[in-house]
């Protein structure tokens, strides 16, 4: 009675070994033997293509006559135009669980309970300046030398000539939200900060040489602005202050002249127009 027993159980055995053996072969050898190799010559193949790529590209930027960066070079040297764009009303507030740029339009109940004038909130005023000021020739032909801006609380920061401002105005809500909570933005992939807040006030970052021109509805002062652009000279960099509010006075501390430019009341982008065309024609830019 032993024996059956026993050779039963050896047989079992022997199956088990039978049926477990070429399972374990076959997970050992599989993976080693595809993935590695498959794996090296991948990894070789692409990293020998991305670096002859790179010399490719390095030598054709070097070859090319047209680079963003010599034309930048050589337009600093023509003379150019600054503007500053005072009292803009950009305050940023908690509505609900968000921060936002506050508004006339959406932000109208908000201020009445904090007992504020919804008409004094009106940032589409800068947003249009800004716009009139970087759509004009003058900027893309490379006279726009730098824009301030400094808004109602005193905060102030820098533009950079060659940025481009948003279209619709949720978008430039949104841009000027996180500037004033990040206290700068930078371009995509670069270090560069193409929007700045900087230190108060404006005039130490005014060139030595400049003259600093506001304008004024009250001003006594009536000129034609084409010849008065015409008139001045290029060896001193005019610097337009012009105000981004819905009503007020712009400051006149350091403003060298206070004149007006027309017998009407104008809006912002429509001072800036008037001064980027007299420009535009002095240096016959079409």
């Amino acid at each position: 009675m032993v024996r059956p027993y026993g050779v039963k159980g050896r047989k079992l055995k022997k199956r088990k070994v039978e049926e477990t053996a070429p399972v374990e072969e076959v997970e050992e050898e599989s993976p080693s033997d595809d993935g590695e190799a498959v794996g090296v010559e991948e990894e070789t193949g692409n990293g020998a293509e991305i670096a002859d790529n790179k010399k490719r590209v390095d030598e054709t930027v070097n070859q090319m006559p047209g680079i963003p960066i010599t034309a930048s070079v050589d337009k600093t040297t023509l003379p150019g135009v600054i503007f500053v764009l005072e009292k803009a009303c950009l305050e940023v507030g908690k509505v609900g669980k968000n921060f936002q740029i506050l508004n006339s339009d959406d932000h109208a109940n908000y201020l009445k309970k904090q007992h504020r004038n919804p008409a004094d909130y009106r940032p589409d005023i800068i947003h249009q300046a800004l716009l009139a000021i970087f759509d004009s020739p003058l900027a893309k032909a490379g006279r726009l030398q730098a824009v301030y801006v400094k808004t109602e609380k005193g905060v102030l920061f820098e533009i950079k000539p060659y940025v481009r401002i948003p279209r619709t105005f949720k978008r430039f809500c949104g841009l000027m939200s996180q500037l004033l909570q990040k206290l700068s933005i930078t371009a995509v992939g670069k270090r560069e900060k193409l929007l700045n807040v900087i230190k108060n006030p404006v005039t130490r970052h005014l060139p030595v040489n400049s003259r600093k021109i506001g304008l004024s509805y009250s001003s006594e002062k009536l000129v034609n602005l084409c010849d008065f652009v015409a008139a001045a000279s290029d060896d001193a960099t005019l610097v337009f202050v012009v105000g981004a509010m819905a009503h007020g006075v712009i400051d006149k501390e350091y403003i060298d002249d206070f004149i007006s430019i027309s017998e009407y009341p104008l809006s912002a982008a429509c001072c800036l127009n008037r001064i980027c065309g007299a420009f535009e024609q002095k240096w016959k830019i079409t």
